[in-house]
């Protein structure tokens, strides 16, 4: 397994050793102990989460607030996502600036995000199966979400716009501004 640095601090990409021959493949898709070690942090994940999508689905930008805050770490189990990130902790150099990576069941990348960021993903294949761990469970009273199309974000989904296709819920998400002023309000 090997960690690679993202430009937000504390979100790593993950590069799985892949064993194969002419049977097919091998690797190990999570060990707690060694991840650990390796992103220098004690994370526990207590829930799993897998959805299925079709091409231009697009979920996010979702978050949770507070004590139900999630850590999460996301993978492509069929097809191919545009999976995004969004840094929202208001004290980190990285506040509001987003990273992008292509997941895929080809290439078998992992994304790990700290607690303290919205996320999303879009369906770049026909179809998509998506799969994440969350280090707390979901509650419901504590869900946010930032407009995935907002304009100071600037977040190229890599496919047009009129073929994204997403939830009444998710079209009603906060601005990046209303997200900000709310924070600036509890300070």
């Amino acid at each position: 397994m090997e960690i690679i640095n993202t430009p937000l601090p504390g979100c790593y990409l993950i590069k799985p050793a892949i064993f194969g021959d002419n049977r097919g493949y091998f690797y190990e898709s999570f060990n707690e102990a060694k991840f650990n070690r390796l992103i220098a942090s004690d994370v526990h994940f207590v829930q799993d989460n897998q959805s299925f999508s079709t091409y231009g689905v697009l979920r996010g930008l979702h978050f949770q607030r507070g004590a139900h805050a999630q850590a999460k770490l996301v993978r492509v189990l069929q097809g191919e996502v545009l999976d995004v990130v969004v840094d929202l902790r208001p004290d980190s150099l990285s506040f509001g600036k987003h990273y992008s990576v292509v997941l895929s069941a080809e290439n078998k990348l992992q994304l790990f995000m700290p607690k303290g960021f919205a996320h999303g993903f879009v369906a770049l294949s026909k179809e998509a199966e998506f799969f994440y761990k969350c280090d707390s469970y979901y509650n419901k009273e504590s869900e946010g979400s930032v407009l995935y199309s907002d304009q100071d974000l600037g977040i190229d989904w890599k496919i047009p716009s009129a073929e994204i296709i997403v939830s009444d819920k998710d079209k009603e998400s906060e601005s990046f501004a209303a997200f900000k002023k709310c924070i600036a309000e509890k300070i």
